[in-house]
């Protein structure tokens, strides 16, 4: 099949398949979206396609199968849909959650308490808190991977450990997360 008849065969079937798309989205930006992504990949492909056979549903296998694929990628990274007209304000309402951890321990108050921390544990926590990553942590100190984690890891706990004794029941397990 040459390049004018596919592309004749594409045109042919063209609104059909705007139609399929608008069902699987139910958005008209996406489901132009998906007809582009469809489009794209028929051409890039036409070499596949069996000549004399079903162009139609080829093509709207193509498009199914894209539209799959990209719910689940959308499905797994999870992404907020902000359906706000702005874009940049989230609809969170007016509820807001106090939170009595914050209200009772001061950032100069936990430092103060990560300074009493012996260095083996105080310098890799600093550093993860600084933002360095565990494998960047190790080679700096150099260290295992795995010591990094668990010195993290223990000086989280003696903070909470630290901290509970001070304020009783409280923890502030969000605030070292």
């Amino acid at each position: 099949m040459s390049n004018v008849e596919f592309t004749q065969g594409f045109t042919q079937f063209e609104g059909l398949l705007y139609a399929f798309a608008f069902k699987l989205t139910k958005d008209e930006e996406e489901a132009q979206d998906l007809m582009q992504e469809t489009a794209y990949k028929a051409f890039k492909y036409r070499s596949m396609y069996q000549p004399h056979t079903n162009l139609r549903a080829w093509l709207m296998t193509i498009m199914r199968n894209t539209f799959i694929n990209s719910y689940r990628q959308k499905r797994r990274r999870q992404t907020l849909q902000d359906k706000t007209d702005n874009d940049y304000l989230l609809n969170a309402g007016a509820v807001t959650v106090r939170n009595a951890g914050e209200s009772s321990i001061t950032t100069e108050e936990i430092q103060q308490v990560i300074d009493q921390l012996e260095d083996w544990l105080k310098i890799p926590f600093l550093m993860y808190l600084q933002g360095y990553k565990y494998d960047e942590i190790a080679a700096s100190m150099q260290i295992p991977l795995g010591t990094v984690k668990s010195r993290i890891f223990f000086a989280r706990r003696k903070l909470q450990d630290i901290i509970t004794q001070m304020y009783g029941h409280y923890s502030i397990e969000t605030v070292l997360d």
